[in-house]
């Protein structure tokens, strides 16, 4: 069987869960800053209850609620959250895949007792993190993430073959996954509206999904991450804060799979460089955020303007090895045991518990 979890409104929730204030406000998560500017990428479900949507412009959200509550988009807060929800689940021992930022599959075979396992799994997330998901169980990946959406928000949905009939019956075309444009749109101007007259007309499009897991999960050949930025930024200071953020993030994620990188690759994108790409090798492997953070800078030095305006960018680390064990040099170990206590400390008290405090100028960003 397989557990699709889905978080309920995620970038919304995370805002709220962050801010009481915010708890049970119709709410808005904009891509940019300036709120009559911008687009939503999430809604709170107090805001969706109004027919406010992700895809809308934030003029028409404020059109139909006037007192709607604005926060814009700090994508590396989401990441960081999605981060730390996929190392709770690994938890559990189970194969576990990431399906988006704020979707996780979950293989737990023949499980004899799912529902409870799902039940146990809502109130581990909320508790950690004050947010709600939502879960779908059923035997291949397809079904469950159909499943999940079927009673948003905290919600757990079962498919079995005794239930299948019943369960795709109440559920719209437009919830499965792959029907929500063109093609369902097409496909419902033929007679199907609901889910189960997808199965009856096409059933093997659900039954070629079998959602297989790897026992030992598929090493990664890079990790990275990116950001766009909510407008051009010229200050440099600034520029770099970013770059340290992304940095962090990566060599975050190196050391919890006890992987170190050799290559470095850079991208940055504006208006008037266009998109600049470059990479280096360095002999000597690393995890530490900090020294991926000043290759990178070494690797920003290849960019032919002096101050140019970034509006997006990214770290992203390759050639990667298992981490080496203890170095021979007694500064690099003492710094190794720094890192691994302020690791210690923020997957106890939450991520970004301890961060650089050049990070802080990234919050100044709106």
């Amino acid at each position: 069987m397989i557990l699709h979890i889905d978080m309920d409104a995620f970038f919304a929730s995370i805002e709220q869960a962050i801010n009481p204030r915010l708890k049970g406000k119709p709410l808005i998560v904009g891509s940019r800053g300036n709120k009559m500017r911008t687009v939503v990428c999430a809604a709170s479900y107090e805001a969706k209850r109004l027919g406010i949507g992700s895809g809308m412009s934030s003029k028409e959200a404020l059109r139909i609620c006037p007192s709607l509550e604005f926060v814009s988009a700090e994508q590396g807060k989401y990441i960081w959250t999605s981060e730390q929800i996929f190392a709770m689940l690994e938890g559990f021992g189970f194969p576990l895949n990431y399906t988006s930022i704020d979707e996780f599959q979950m293989d737990i075979g023949a499980h004899p007792e799912p529902l409870k396992l799902a039940e146990d799994l809502q109130k581990q997330i909320y508790a950690n993190f004050n947010i709600t998901a939502s879960i779908g169980i059923a035997k291949n990946w397809l079904l469950a993430k159909t499943a999940s959406k079927v009673k948003k928000p905290n919600g757990v949905t079962l498919i079995t073959n005794a239930n299948l009939k019943e369960v795709l019956s109440r559920t719209p075309l437009g919830k499965v996954c792959g029907m929500a444009g063109k093609t369902g749109a097409i496909l419902s101007t033929r007679g199907m509206q609901t889910a189960w007259d997808l199965y009856l007309k096409m059933p093997e499009f659900f039954e070629e999904n079998p959602g297989k897991f790897n026992e030992e999960p598929e090493k990664p050949k890079s990790i990275g991450h990116s950001y766009t930025l909510p407008r051009p930024l010229e200050n440099p200071m600034v520029i770099q804060a970013w770059i340290r953020l992304l940095s962090e993030m990566v060599g975050e994620r190196l050391r919890h799979r006890n992987i170190s990188t050799k290559t470095i690759h850079l991208w940055l994108n504006g208006p008037e460089i266009g998109n600049f790409g470059a990479q280096k090798t360095f002999a000597l492997a690393t995890s530490d955020s900090f020294e991926i953070y000043s290759r990178s800078l070494k690797i920003a030095s290849q960019v032919p303007q002096k101050r140019p305006k970034i509006r997006a960018l990214g770290v992203t680390a390759s050639q990667l090895i298992p981490q080496e064990g203890l170095s021979l040099f007694l500064k690099q170990n003492q710094r190794e045991g720094l890192i691994k206590a302020l690791d210690r400390i923020n997957s106890r008290f939450g991520d970004g518990s301890i961060y650089p405090a050049q990070v802080d100028l990234t919050r100044r960003v709106k």
